[in-house]
């Protein structure tokens, strides 16, 4: 009897130590999964109920309880809405639960993304645990319950993420700062209350669908019969410098639109403290949204101007007090060769000089159609240039070009446009089809013949591949999968999957950087057998190869890091596009691809000129005795050296000027048949080797018989 009391009071110190805990646990991160709320009126903690619920429809032979469960003395209650059907289970509707939430599955099975609908005030009063799996042999399930204990500790499990549930509460996920997230709603529009968890690799996040409270707005109507059509710098100017009289008609506002003219636009009051960033939102229906808080995303607007908290800041610090945006359309053209993109000009104004920002600010152009111009973030002070012919730099502002989308980072306050120029000339439709016609036969044979090299050497070689061959091997598995890679190029663009077009401009980028690296490493061996250096490297071939693959690989890790790769169109001169995936920064690709085979021709050019000179050297140390058969030999030896070597891409060096038509056939004819030549030359040298080593082989049996010879004589 005595012992049973110790077990009875040794229990209930276990259920203390465990209440302890929870109360505790409170004040931790929701990585601790407390249940327990801080009741204000009690002045005290209070145990919350839990709710589970499921996305995944369950069988007939799993069974969860449709009635709450509780135990004796626990104020916790668990309530299972998972039945058969979707229907509600008992203990929905005994007040002590509110199951008014819809979960379900978005996307594929293998997305794991899920949608909650719900009001956030049932987070106050419960929390829900989302069961991924349902599993009816879980250990928090109620055959498992023996004691108030064992309650406890298996509502712990229950709890556990390793089990593949996503628990939320009012102060963990899904609670009080959920960010707001239009991508990852899309589709949910017009649901108020609504949750989005992305659950990946047993981590959930949770985004809130419901848009940011927007303030409203006071509307200021200007007159100004000088806007009605076109808009000059000098007009645009003046409205600028007086933005701050508007501030006396907001009243009691905090944000204004407003509308001079045809002049559209919005304006910000500055709070004297804790300043925060600010959103400009222009619709293609004219309206004008305004908002507060860094990384909003506003549905339907054509222009967003995000201005960052430092801007704000270093405003108010230098006696600034609002923020104005204004879009001027209209604009006059002052350069026929630069066009602005809609004819608008954008005017940013602080009431204060901001510059050299870290925080830059951003203006997002959305669905820009370029028709085959390039464009450019461009901006104006107010004052440089003449008034009538402002003058446009790029100092300041980058731009970003993502598909369809254009941003303005910039790190000052002005005018700010997109500027579109037209590119040196557009290639022209018929010449477009014809390079397109001759590189996919010459891609396609090059392929082909690629190919057929490397399955002979691997299986059916008849001799032992010396140095010189093993380096070509590796230069021809570099060029089948450039080929490869540039041959599926347009299906895929076509497929319109952005990860799927990343994967293959990252696949060509690496493999033609690949075989630019082993066109450098095929004159470097060469420079090596010329001084005869080889025999004294140790490891000579594995460093070959380390170099010849790793080189360009980090190359391509920084442009997947800095996301250089993406959809591009390829313009003609009608006007019409073709879609591929590649580097989408035209400068980017220009500066490092063409840069990195300038280094390369460098040095395989003078090694060229270098073999050359030795093979006419020794042509004619070898006197007239050399016959038309070694005059071919020779010929096809300095033409496989330009294939190997690479010499023909310099062609792109000539694309300049009256040499740019020539030069695209040239360099198209080459390179895509580059694959096929470099089959025949590794052909040849094949059956070079085999007859030099039938000749040494014969040569050794004629010394064998003179040594015979001379021993009998």
């Amino acid at each position: 009897m005595a012992s049973s009391h110790r077990w009875i009071f040794v229990t209930k110190v276990v259920i203390l130590l465990y209440q302890t805990f929870l109360q505790n646990s409170h004040s931790c991160s929701s990585g601790e999964y407390p249940i327990q709320t801080w009741n204000k009126s009690m002045g005290s903690y209070s145990f919350k109920n839990i709710l589970l619920i499921s996305a995944e429809e369950i069988d007939h032979q799993t069974t969860f309880p449709s009635n709450a469960v509780d135990s004796d003395g626990i104020e916790i209650k668990l309530c299972f809405n998972i039945q058969e059907n979707k229907t509600h289970a008992a203990c929905c509707h005994t007040g002590d639960f509110n199951c008014t939430i819809e979960v379900r599955r978005l996307g594929t099975p293998t997305e794991d993304r899920y949608s909650l609908t719900l009001h956030k005030e049932i987070l106050s009063k419960q929390d829900i645990v989302v069961m991924i799996t349902p599993d009816a042999n879980f250990s928090c399930m109620p055959s498992n319950f023996s004691s108030n204990t064992d309650f406890f500790l298996n509502i712990h499990k229950c709890l556990d993420t390793g089990k593949k549930n996503i628990r939320l509460s009012q102060d963990g996920l899904c609670g009080k700062h959920s960010p707001y997230q239009e991508a990852a709603c899309r589709g949910l529009e017009g649901i108020k209350s609504q949750y989005v968890i992305m659950h990946e690799s047993n981590e959930s996040r949770c985004v809130s669908c419901e848009p940011p409270n927007i303030d409203p707005v006071t509307f200021i109507i200007v007159n100004a019969s000088d806007f009605n059509d076109t808009t000059s710098p000098e007009e645009a100017v003046k409205v600028m410098n007086e933005l701050s009289s508007l501030l006396d008609q907001m009243g009691n506002s905090n944000k204004a639109t407003i509308k001079i003219g045809n002049v559209t636009g919005g304006i910000a009051k500055l709070p004297p403290q804790n300043q925060t960033s600010l959103n400009f939102g222009f619709t293609s229906r004219g309206d004008i949204i305004i908002s507060e808080g860094k990384g909003i995303f506003m549905t339907n607007v054509t222009l967003l101007v995000n201005i960052p908290e430092e801007a704000c800041k270093m405003a108010v610090k230098k006696n600034g007090s609002f923020t104005g945006v204004l879009l001027f359309p209209g604009w006059v053209q002052g350069d026929a060769n630069n066009l602005f993109f809609n004819n608008e000009v954008l005017g940013i104004e602080m009431g204060a000089k901001i510059s050299n920002l870290s925080q830059t600010i951003d203006i997002h152009y959305s669905n820009v159609n370029k028709r085959g111009n390039i464009a450019s973030c461009r901006s104006w002070d107010g004052k440089a240039g003449s008034p009538s012919e402002p003058n446009w730099v790029t100092d300041g502002c980058q731009t970003k070009e993502t598909k369809e989308n254009i941003t303005c980072q910039c790190s000052h306050l002005t005018f700010f446009a997109i500027l579109l120029s037209p590119p040196s000339k557009n290639i022209s439709t018929s010449d477009f089809k014809s390079l397109t016609y001759i590189t996919s036969i010459g891609c396609g044979l090059s392929t082909f013949f690629l190919a057929v090299a490397l399955f002979m050497h691997f299986f059916i070689r008849n001799v032992r591949a010396n140095r010189a061959t093993k380096i070509l091997i590796n230069l021809l598995v570099a060029m089948l999968i450039l080929n490869l890679s540039f041959l599926v190029n347009a299906d895929i663009a076509k497929l319109e999957n952005f990860i799927a077009c990343m994967a293959i401009a990252m696949i060509l980028h690496y493999s033609m950087l690949a075989t630019f690296t082993w066109f450098f490493m095929q004159a470097l061996h060469l420079y090596f057998h010329l001084r005869k250096i080889p025999a004294e490297i140790k490891h000579y071939i594995w460093k070959i190869c380390i170099a010849g693959w790793a080189t360009p690989a980090v190359v391509v890790i920084a442009f997947l890091a800095t996301q250089e790769y993406d959809f591009v169109d390829i313009y003609t001169s009608d006007g019409n596009s073709v879609k591929m995936c590649w580097i989408s920064d035209a400068a980017v690709h220009q500066g490092v691809n063409i840069g990195y085979y300038a280094i390369v021709f460098v040095f395989t050019f003078i090694i060229f000129v270098v073999t050359v000179r030795h093979i006419t050297q020794f042509k004619s140390a070898a006197g007239k005795g050399q016959g038309s058969s070694s005059t071919k030999a020779n010929l096809f030896s300095i033409l496989g050296l330009f294939s190997l070597l690479g010499i023909t891409w310099a062609f792109a060096f000539f694309s300049y000027g009256t040499l740019l038509q020539p030069s695209y056939y040239i360099f198209t004819i080459l390179n895509s048949f580059q694959g096929f030549f470099l089959f025949l030359y590794h052909h040849k040298s094949r059956k070079i080797i085999r007859e030099d080593k039938k000749v040494k082989q014969n040569i050794s049996s004629i010394d064998t018989i003179d040594t015979a010879v001379s021993s009998s004589g």
